[in-house]
């Protein structure tokens, strides 16, 4: 189970950063994204509203304090994998990571409190440049399902893309008709 945990977002500057963050956590398969920092009822319906067209388990929470989620989710036995330009190259940590079958992936916003390098099992750079915390999570999230994500159904699904070299074609599955 991978679980996502977005620290530090902040209602005006970030809510476009952070759906993407939720959209991408979902697309490539994690299981839910917790949301810390200020609360963004908003924010949350929208990814929800995605989970539920777009089918899969995908859970969006929100916890005021960052520091409370990753505690009781190192006491459930997760593994915390901070992201960050300045750890260990993703290729390098991956082996290790892979072989951990409960993770929290905790991505920041604003400038990320230090004391998440010392909580964190491991801190992981993907490129060791300054980048976009989106494309981090989506190339972690790729290097640990190995490219399967990419080819992933999602259960329960109302709406389905079909996909085409030319045009768009969505089409609405069976469990939408019902409804």
């Amino acid at each position: 189970m991978i679980i996502i945990l977005r620290i530090g977002h902040r209602y005006e500057r970030d809510e476009r950063l952070s759906t993407h963050c939720g959209l991408v956590a979902r697309a490539f398969g994690a299981r839910r994204i917790i949301f810390s920092g200020e609360h963004d009822a908003k924010l949350m319906e929208s990814i929800g509203g995605v989970a539920e067209r777009w089918g899969g388990p995908f859970d969006v929470h929100y916890e005021g304090q960052w520091k409370k989620s990753l505690l009781a989710h190192k006491k459930k036995g997760f593994t915390v994998v901070h992201l960050t330009m300045y750890g260990t190259p993703v290729q390098k940590a991956m082996r290790i990571i892979r072989k951990r079958k409960k993770l929290l992936v905790v991505v920041g916003s604003e400038k990320v409190p230090p004391e998440i390098y010392q909580l964190a099992d491991f801190n992981v750079s993907v490129t060791s440049q300054p980048h976009s915390e989106v494309a981090a999570l989506a190339v972690f999230l790729h290097e640990y399902h190995k490219g399967k994500e990419l080819s992933k159904r999602f259960r329960g699904a109302k709406l389905r893309i079909v996909p085409q070299e030319k045009g768009k074609k969505v089409i609405e599955t069976r469990s939408r008709k019902r409804a």
